[in-house]
């Protein structure tokens, strides 16, 4: 990589830091995927970053279409377009290379949602931990997950004081900052009470016997620190193992199934929408193909012919 490649990259980080306010995992994954078409023969061949042409992006591009599937490649483009359109606006390119190339369209994936007994049967059966402090973490981390709907890079970026419990109500930042007021439903409240009054076990911090300070991290780890996703997903797969439960589950699982149980229940799309935070309701209309209970449900209180047949 040449060194003006690297001051560009080093600038464009800034940018999403400060500007743009971007997630960790979305700044970590635009800059990769940077850095790795600055380190790629196509950029190297034609001068570096600010004298590739469209040309060379596009066959730069061209190249994953064996490798990736095009939700991958979309990412891939999605990535440097944020970057070529930075360099334009601070005056480093007259065009933007990645200006009239099309994303691939994209695979249409349905959610798999986790049936109801076993989301209840994963936050309700007897937790075999090490301390009463991360048997009660885990409960509430699970209940949230699935009573909230909540992300899980969501749900480990809260602190104490982002639960309002008078209320029940968790003020949660979302994707670019956007922050939302998501209702905690009685039992996760529950879970999530319990384990705050076991905080302190986890967090090993001195005081007078008050609870925790406000502005500490809700979701605490073994040795005191904050929770990562990384580590919420490794709680949850031994959990599954314990539980004998086979099927691949992630904490998205469980977002997807607070979506779609919300549905069978005949919760409509838009709170749903508000619920997760989604910004588009297309993208809430997906758990719509998923839920055929709800369908039949539907179909069976007001269609002519349902209610015909019920009555012979």
């Amino acid at each position: 990589m040449s060194p003006g490649d690297a001051e560009a990259l080093a600038a464009y980080q800034r940018h999403l830091t400060s500007e743009r306010a971007c997630s960790v995992h979305t700044l970590r994954a635009y800059l990769r995927e940077a850095q790795a078409l600055a380190e790629s023969p196509e950029a190297v061949r034609a001068g570096g970053l600010d004298a590739l042409d469209a040309a060379v992006l596009r066959a730069y591009l061209a190249s994953f279409h064996r490798l990736h599937r095009p939700s991958t490649r979309g990412r891939k483009l999605a990535a440097l377009r944020s970057f070529f359109r930075f360099r334009r606006a601070v005056g480093a390119r007259r065009d933007d290379p990645s200006e009239g190339l099309h994303a691939p369209k994209p695979e249409r994936r349905l959610p798999e949602p986790l049936d109801a007994p076993s989301c209840e049967r994963l936050i309700d059966a007897p937790l075999e931990r090490g301390t009463s402090g991360l048997a009660a973490r885990d409960r509430a981390l699970f209940d949230l997950l699935y009573g909230t709907g909540v992300r899980v890079g969501e749900l480990v970026g809260l602190d104490v004081k982002d639960y309002a419990p008078l209320r029940r109500e968790l003020h949660v930042r979302g994707k670019g900052d956007k922050q939302r007021v998501v209702p905690v439903p009685e039992a996760a409240a529950r879970s999530l009470e319990a384990y705050l009054d076991e905080r302190q076990v986890l967090a090993r911090e001195p005081g007078p016997g008050q609870g925790p300070a406000p502005e500490l991290p809700m979701f605490l780890n073994a040795r005191g620190g904050r929770l990562g996703d990384r580590g919420v997903r490794g709680i949850l797969d031994r959990r599954l193992l314990e539980l004998g439960i086979a099927r691949r589950t992630t904490p998205h699982t469980l977002r997807h199934s607070c979506a779609t149980h919300l549905l069978d229940a005949d919760a409509d799309l838009r709170s749903i929408q508000e619920l997760l935070g989604h910004e588009r309701l297309a993208t809430t209309q997906r758990y719509t193909h998923v839920s055929a209970e709800r369908l039949a449900r539907v179909y069976r209180r007001a269609h002519p012919r349902a209610k015909a047949a019920k009555g012979d």
